[in-house]
C-alpha cells in the first residue's frame, strides 16, 4: 500500500516519541502490504474499527493512539487523516475529517 502522508506521521512522533516504534511498526507492516477488501485489513489489524467512506480507525501502543485513515482500494493508496491520543481522537468526528 502506499501511504500518504507520512509528514502527518512524523510530526505526531515529534510531539510523542514514546509512541514512535508503534508508528514505524503499523507503517512498515501498511507500507509492506496489499489490501483489496476490508477484510484484507481485518486479518492484519484485529482491533481496526471500519467506518463509511472506507474510513478505518487503528489502535495504536495500546490504544493511547487513535489513526484514522481513508483507504481506496483500487489504488492502493492508504490516506492518513488523524493522528492523536485517545483524548484527542473523542474530540473529533472521524467520519467527516
Amino acid at each position: 500500500m502506499r501511504i500518504i502522508s507520512r509528514k502527518t506521521l512524523r510530526a505526531f512522533q515529534i510531539r510523542h516519541p514514546r509512541v514512535r516504534q508503534p508508528l514505524d511498526d503499523w507503517h512498515r507492516l501498511v507500507e509492506s502490504s496489499v489490501w483489496e477488501t476490508p477484510a484484507d485489513v481485518k486479518r492484519a489489524f484485529r482491533s481496526a474499527d471500519f467506518l463509511p467512506d472506507n474510513r478505518i480507525v487503528f489502535n495504536i501502543a495500546g490504544n493511547e493512539v487513535r489513526l484514522v485513515v481513508k483507504v481506496e482500494y483500487r489504488f492502493q493508496t492508504v490516506y492518513i487523516r488523524f493522528v492523536g491520543t485517545h483524548a484527542d481522537y473523542d474530540k473529533i468526528d472521524a467520519t467527516a475529517i
